[in-house]
């Protein structure tokens, strides 16, 4: 991805339809700033659906490997149903 242009709203206002153009045509986003503050990024649509799809993707596998860690961690240590019969056996014995 190309570096991005820096604009404030009052040239985004302005000058939409080329900083539509840039990010869409160019692929160069437009960090918007306001009061001096970057506040939002124009970038083009396809590479907005790229990053969602990348970003659900991460989570995904975070989720993923999450569960995996939990069912791991359920593992040791865990009793059977039968064995956790026999523990309240004992201890009510």
């Amino acid at each position: 991805m190309t570096e991005p242009v820096i604009s404030s709203m009052a040239e985004v206002r302005s000058q939409l339809a080329d900083v539509l153009d840039r990010a869409h045509r160019d692929e160069i986003p437009t960090i918007i700033t306001r009061r001096g503050k970057q506040e939002a990024v124009v970038i083009d649509i396809e590479e907005y659906r790229r990053l969602t799809r990348l970003a659900e993707a991460t989570e995904d596998a975070w989720l993923n490997r999450l569960a995996d860690e939990a069912e791991a961690e359920g593992r040791e240590g865990s009793v059977s149903l039968e064995g956790m019969a026999a523990l309240l056996r004992d201890h009510h014995a």
